[in-house]
């Protein structure tokens, strides 16, 4: 530095300033735009996989809920083993009840009991075909098909790879599921039940993913072949190895075998089509779906979610240049070194207050006021952007708890049966259910089934507690109280509730318990047997009687859940043609209006009584209605549910 020695002292100071805010900018520049975007890849990253695991528990849970539905046909057959008609009816109502399915069928081993008079083969198929449910005979020999035959072999349940369906090229998936018959104290195969799922549905929500102008999301199966994706010239007739080989990819088949592996990740990529081979990079993440083992991608285009940042840094390079050149001026104008840096930090708090985070603040090394501010600001500027940070993941956290409770909520829903009326074809009786959870989820409960042709059971319960621990509860419980029926059809209302106390009781460690009311009609002598577990004690309707309303007598039942081999008793009486039974949960007579004023047992009376010989939704709806008026709007506190049966008698078969 000889150069230096003979220069005046304002050359020096010039120079060694102006350097040290030359080094200083510039390793401000560049530590700023890798800590920017290093930051902007992490959210890039966490919010792919936040969108990709999200749409992948949307798809897995239809398919779940799909995977019910033969599962429990599979159980009704074995179980109960209907007849011809029966099984056609149950068949039928299932497609009718599960708008998702294209169609269901129910194929039996050759020579099995079903069979009247018993051919060969012996199979049951319906559709949907011009909205409204026809059957559609198998003309082939199922047994040798793979919906039929791997199920059969793997002895498990199983998904299938997508195929065109016979009805107008749709793609479709089948999921079948094998049922057994117990042959001399052994388990014997007895034949495969079998739904049809439409792929539409699957495609509008892949396709509903836009991210960017370009960004797009794919689907592929076990083997690699995309079930959905933008080209639709690679759907069904290409698989990614396919792709990859064509375009002599490595890359992509390495990802492809990670994908069919059900592997997770997040990677970068250059484009997989036509379109894209001009090195345009993508960032990509995959997840896969754990019902079926197939596995959907997303692509975020990094040049359009990269172009924030790129311009930021244009912004800031520019900034810094200017901060230069104005500190140069500041040295060189004695007379403006304390105004100037003041007005420089006066503009860039300027640039903080409309929300510039990253508006650089000039340098100040210096002990006195000005460097004291500017240190406040600095430290101001960093406490904003950690506050923005916390709360943009704050943010995001709970869309995603409301996005995951909001599914919850379909699926608790989707367990309750919401077709009315629900047996059009038994005239003997008809009956309505209503329930309105008080929360996303709740923990209240209705049912009602056939367990034979002449015996008709209904539930009603109330589980303690809110939210998603009782919608659980409330799930088991459900769960239990069909299984018990159905396994031993002839079980009594007593007995059946003594069982599910058991199970509900033995591993309670969270001390939940359920009140429940249940009962068995004779849909054709109209004799009730009912038992009460702790439960509001529902109302018996009589028209054209003075007394129209009566409580039924109470059988002294606990909630289930509290205690082990409570002995339940049950109470038998006989309902008269054109009688109803209203049965309601605690949420109806404990709805508060903004002064804290329950609803009450009298009021709900009061508006009964009228209602006797009204139809059974009519009863539930008006309800319902001065529930919603008596409330004035105010918050629901506790889940509503209304269950009203009218039995008809013999006369209405006549």
């Amino acid at each position: 530095m000889n150069f230096l020695r003979h220069r005046g002292i304002a050359f020096k100071l010039s120079f060694w300033v102006l350097s040290g805010v030359t080094l200083v900018i510039a390793v401000i520049l560049t530590l700023n735009y890798r800590a920017t975007r290093q930051m902007m890849v992490e959210k890039i990253e966490e919010n792919a996989f936040n969108l990709a695991q999200a749409t992948a528990n949307r798809i897995n849970a239809l398919l779940q809920a799909a995977e019910k539905i033969p599962a429990g046909v599979a159980l009704t057959i074995s179980e109960l083993k209907p007849d011809d008609r029966a099984l056609r009816t149950l068949l039928a109502s299932r497609l009718q009840q599960n708008p998702e399915l294209f169609g269901i069928a129910a194929a039996f081993a050759p020579a099995t009991e079903n069979a009247t008079p018993k051919p060969e083969l012996y199979s049951r198929y319906y559709i949907k075909a011009d909205n409204r449910i026809k059957e559609s005979p198998i003309s082939y020999d199922y047994r040798f098909h793979d919906w039929y035959q791997i199920p059969e072999v793997i002895d498990q349940p199983l998904w299938s790879e997508p195929y065109f369906g016979e009805s107008g090229g749709i793609v479709m998936t089948s999921y079948s599921v094998p049922f057994y018959r117990k042959s001399n104290g052994a388990k014997k195969f007895a034949g495969i039940v079998c739904v049809d799922l439409s792929l539409n549905w699957l495609r509008n929500i892949v396709s509903s993913l836009k991210i960017g102008e370009s960004g797009y999301a794919f689907l592929i199966t076990r083997n690699g072949t995309f079930v959905t994706h933008p080209d639709s010239a690679l759907v069904m007739n290409e698989t990614i190895f396919s792709v990859a080989e064509a375009r002599k990819r490595p890359e992509i088949r390495a990802l492809g075998r990670r994908m069919i592996a059900g592997e997770k990740g997040f990677t970068a990529i250059a484009g997989m089509t036509d379109d894209m081979t001009e090195g345009r990079k993508y960032w990509l993440v995959y997840t896969p779906l754990p019902a079926n083992g197939w596995s959907l991608g997303v692509l975020f285009p990094q040049d359009e979610l990269m172009a924030d940042i790129q311009n930021l840094t244009r912004i800031m390079l520019g900034l810094g240049l200017g901060g230069f050149f104005l500190i140069m001026l500041v040295i060189l104008t004695i007379s403006g070194k304390i105004t100037k840096p003041l007005r420089a930090l006066a503009t860039s708090a300027d640039e903080i207050a409309t929300g510039d985070l990253d508006t650089p603040i000039p340098a100040s090394n210096s002990g006195d006021e000005v460097g004291r501010l500017t240190r406040s600001f600095v430290g101001m500027q960093q406490s904003l952007k950690e506050y923005i940070k916390n709360l943009t993941a704050t943010t995001a956290a709970k869309e995603r708890i409301e996005s995951e409770l909001n599914i919850a909520r379909e699926i608790q829903m989707g367990i309750l049966p919401k077709i009315f009326p629900a047996f059009p074809n038994l005239p003997e009786f008809n009956l309505y259910a209503t329930i309105k959870p008080a929360r996303e989820v709740g923990g209240d409960l209705y049912d009602f089934f056939m367990i034979d042709d002449q015996h008709l059971c209904f539930t009603v319960g109330d589980v303690s507690g809110k939210g998603v621990p009782a919608a659980l509860f409330m799930a088991i419980t459900q769960t239990l109280i069909k299984t018990q029926i159905k396994t031993q059809p002839r079980l009594s209302a007593a007995a059946t509730l003594q069982q599910v106390n058991n199970d509900l009781a033995r591993d309670n460690p969270s001390l939940m318990f359920v009140t429940l009311f249940l009962g068995i009609l004779n849909i054709v002598s109209g004799e009730l047997e009912y038992c009460n577990g702790g439960h509001n004690s529902p109302y018996r309707l009589t028209p054209g009687n003075p007394k129209a309303l009566q409580e039924l007598p109470t059988t002294d039942g606990i909630a289930l859940g509290v205690m082990e081999e409570f002995a339940f008793s049950a109470t038998c009486l006989t309902l008269a043609p054109g009688e109803a039974l209203f049965i309601f949960t605690d949420g109806v007579t404990e709805a508060m209006n903004p002064r804290d004023e329950l609803f009450t047992e009298a009021r709900l009376e009061k508006i009964l009584l009228p209602l006797a010989k009204q139809p059974v939704r009519e009863i539930a709806d008006q309800v319902m209605q001065e529930i919603d008026h008596f409330a004035e709007g105010a918050p629901q506190s506790d889940d509503i549910t209304m269950l009203v049966l009218r039995y008809s008698g013999k006369e209405a078969t006549l």
